[in-house]
């Protein structure tokens, strides 16, 4: 009877910490500076631009249209 009890205890502890770990939320993100496309007016996230120039772009074909 003890080892019954003993096995339910132990279930119910390994239980409880799966159930948490899959209802945790997700670590909060970080906040990022926005900055908005010389050529398209599109907004995206600053690690995500090309720098050229002093102005940003949101990809390299939209950079090289800037320069022509």
């Amino acid at each position: 009877m003890a080892k019954l009890i003993l096995l339910a205890v132990v279930f119910y502890i390994v239980y409880s910490l799966v159930k948490k770990q899959k209802t945790a939320p997700p670590p909060a993100m970080r906040e990022e500076e926005m900055v908005r496309c010389a050529q398209c007016g599109i907004h995206l996230p600053r690690s995500e631009c090309i720098v050229s120039g002093g102005e940003t772009f949101c990809s390299d074909e939209h950079r090289r249209l800037q320069r022509k």
